[in-house]
């Protein structure tokens, strides 16, 4: 599991799902031949799975960090970079995530409408005028696949849920939550809880 899918993990998990690292499934498509109809199978890699009993989640995390940043036109498939429109297979290509999908839910026992596809970034092409971060989200908006619209969630998101998750006074021997302990020790960060909601 990679660093920034490790915290992804205990963002899921804050929300109560059972998280596994990368899943692949297998996608039959035809090739591009015209001579004759042929087809090939691949395996799709999904990089995080999340369970729980009336969800479940196929996460894209995409950190970015130290790079331009997730490109929206990368994720929409609109871009004529087939490397970078690849990265996004599982968003962009009808075929394959239709077929992830129903592979998803027929494998861990789930009906398609409890699958849910979100896409995690940690650093938005041009984070400064947030176009980039505004048009993923508008396109993620529009497709409709298995539970509901692709769902986006940034580094906020993410890291507001594991700081909820390391306040908590129970210990756990996660290298995130560690970190995150570790620097409020030093007093490099300060972590609190949410406060109740008034009655």
């Amino acid at each position: 599991m990679e660093a920034f899918e490790s915290f992804v993990a205990i963002a899921l998990e804050d929300e109560g799902f059972v998280v596994s690292e990368a899943v692949k499934f297998p996608v039959t498509q035809p090739t591009a031949k015209s001579a004759y109809v042929e087809t090939q199978t691949h395996g799709f890699e999904v990089d995080l799975v999340a369970a729980r009993g009336d969800r479940l989640v196929l996460a894209t995390v995409k950190s970015a960090f130290g790079s331009r940043g997730v490109v929206a036109e990368h994720v929409s498939g609109t871009t004529e970079n087939i490397r970078a429109k690849k990265l996004y297979a599982l968003l962009n290509n009808q075929t394959v995530r239709d077929a992830v999908v129903l592979g998803a839910a027929q494998r861990f026992g789930y009906r398609v409408d409890q699958v849910e596809l979100r896409l995690y970034v940690g650093r938005f092409a041009a984070p400064t005028t947030g176009t980039h971060e505004a048009k993923i989200r508008d396109w993620c908006a529009t497709q409709h696949v298995g539970a509901g619209p692709v769902q986006v969630l940034g580094v906020s998101d993410v890291v507001a849920k594991v700081v909820q998750a390391a306040a908590k006074k129970q210990y756990r021997n996660n290298p995130v939550l560690v970190t995150m302990k570790a620097l409020e020790a030093a007093g490099l960060l300060k972590l609190a809880l949410p406060d109740p909601p008034d009655d």
